[in-house]
């Protein structure tokens, strides 16, 4: 329903008080089963939900929230933490307590991270996952407790979540391959770095991007994807070994932030203006890599949208009963140098289109 239903709809809809409503709908002793009956049938005719909000309110207690996401190479888990704050402000105010509980790396914090919330009694949780199949456990006792969990940018399958906010990854995937294939004229070698292939986000990309290779442009052949763990140090070794052993690559799709190590390596090795890159996200370092042409485009993720739906979709389900769609994405945008300029100040704040759908 557009309009959310109250309490005094219902009285108008049976020509009761609204007194008489609330004091069903509370199981008071002074209103016939009969009343109470009716009350009850109306309310699900009318799809009401109890607003939690007003009474964390009148209570005085915060609606506690844990926000557990990875540290990151570059700023973009803070700026989905930053848009998780930002829409906590907007809707909640200071009656939301927003806990953030950053972890180092992949394997390394999360799991006690989101013990953590659960052992806090937190109201709901907000949660990146790099193998979701070490959570898994941890999430579905979140559900049987009763505090929603919300994945934002990569997905946890079969672990009670209640939704995923993300961008559209099978849409980035293959337009990362339609771009490689394309300036590469359909003929050539490329590459994929990723975290690892239990990251859900990144194995979308992988196979999207495989998978559209494989459709529009079958004279390019894709290396297999190099595993980087979101570790700089990581991504640096393996493409100066892959760079190495293939001078000739016509193009690599970094999927992770660390594009900065993957452009070094190639600089170092003198191929940083011989092949196509196409990186993931914006920021100052990448921005200036393409101004200079070392990369030829980004595929921004809106890191700011997407924390700020996450947020709004759990404070809606928490406060007022609205349920999402099991999956809610993003559109990516596209930037190349030519359009640098004109649309990355716009984009970073992110804005734009959402679509639903259920899985």
């Amino acid at each position: 329903m557009d309009k959310r239903t109250t309490i005094s709809d219902i009285a108008k809809a049976l020509e009761i008080s609204t007194g008489t409503v609330h004091r069903a709908l509370h199981d008071h002793s002074r209103v016939s089963a009969v009343t109470k009956a009716r009350v009850l049938q109306m309310a699900r005719e009318l799809e009401y939900r109890p607003n939690l909000a007003a009474r964390y309110l009148s209570s005085g207690r915060q609606l506690r929230i844990s926000v557990n996401l990875l540290q990151g190479i570059t700023s973009y888990f803070h700026e989905v933490a930053a848009g998780i704050i930002e829409e906590a402000k907007s809707m909640g105010g200071e009656n939301v307590d927003v806990q953030q509980r950053f972890y180092p790396r992949i394997g390394q914090g999360e799991q006690e991270a989101f013990a953590a919330a659960l052992d806090a009694n937190v109201d709901g949780i907000i949660t990146w996952t790099g193998e979701p199949q070490k959570i898994s456990t941890l999430m579905r006792r979140a559900s049987r407790n009763n505090t929603p969990v919300v994945c934002v940018t990569s997905d946890a399958p079969n672990s009670g979540r209640l939704a995923l906010v993300s961008i559209d990854t099978f849409a980035s995937g293959a337009i990362a391959a339609d771009l490689m294939g394309l300036t590469l004229r359909g003929i050539g070698k490329v590459a994929i770095t990723m975290a690892e292939a239990s990251t859900v986000e990144h194995a979308e990309k992988l196979r999207s991007f495989e998978n559209t290779l494989h459709s529009l442009y079958p004279g390019v052949h894709m290396l297999p994807p190099i595993e980087d763990r979101n570790i700089a140090s990581l991504a640096y070794e393996k493409c100066s070994r892959l760079f190495s052993e293939h001078p000739d690559l016509g193009g690599i799709y970094v999927t992770t932030d660390a594009s900065i190590p993957v452009i070094r390596a190639a600089r170092d090795l003198g191929l940083a203006n011989k092949m196509t890159i196409v990186a993931t996200d914006l920021f100052p370092e990448l921005i200036n890599e393409i101004k200079s042409g070392a990369v030829n485009a980004t595929i921004f993720q809106r890191p700011k949208g997407q924390g700020r739906l996450a947020f709004k979709v759990l404070y809606e389900f928490l406060c007022y009963g609205k349920c999402p769609h099991s999956r809610l994405t993003l559109i990516p945008h596209l930037i190349t140098r030519g359009s640098l300029e004109s649309i990355s100040r716009r984009l970073l704040q992110g804005n734009g289109f959402i679509k639903g759908t259920t899985d």
